[in-house]
């Protein structure tokens, strides 16, 4: 088997794209799954600084640290390096389509696509919200890991 690589993309890669690497690291490590996961942003705004505290204690609190991630922007090498790009949001995709080059064989596509009846949806941005809102991100990605690890380990 390839060793599947996953990453996870929103636009600033502070809030809910580290959030979903966490999960799926996780996730990959309960199943046994060697995978390679990493997060990125679309735009360049957080470029090396760590995760939103409110993202971090919410990892923390189910078990994950990634107060020593650094945010970093989506380049093209990503779509040589990893096997599937998964998008937090509509906005994101849209973003990745335009920058993906030309006969790249990464998969693209959003994040709870994974997700049973999900198909479609965004992970909302819990960046204007309080720590609920994290919490809500949080029991989302962790779902679409659970999926994707799933369909990685068969």
């Amino acid at each position: 088997m390839i060793r599947p690589a996953v990453l996870f993309v929103c636009l600033g890669n502070i809030c809910r794209s580290p959030l979903a690497e966490a999960a799926f690291r996780a996730e990959a490590a309960r199943a046994g799954l060697d995978a390679l996961a990493d997060s990125a942003g679309t735009a360049d705004y957080h470029v090396g600084e760590p995760p939103d505290p409110r993202a971090v204690r919410t990892a923390a609190r189910f078990g994950s640290d990634i107060s020593g991630y650094r945010g970093r922007q989506v380049e093209a090498a990503d779509f040589a390096r990893f096997s599937h790009i998964l998008a937090l949001d509509h906005a994101n995709l849209q973003g990745l389509k335009r920058i993906m080059p030309a006969g790249s064989g990464a998969q693209l596509g959003l994040l709870l696509d994974q997700v049973p009846g999900r198909a479609g949806q965004a992970v909302a941005d819990p960046w204007y919200g309080d720590e609920e809102g994290f919490l809500i991100t949080w029991q989302d990605v962790s779902a679409a890991a659970r999926a994707l690890v799933a369909e990685l380990a068969r």
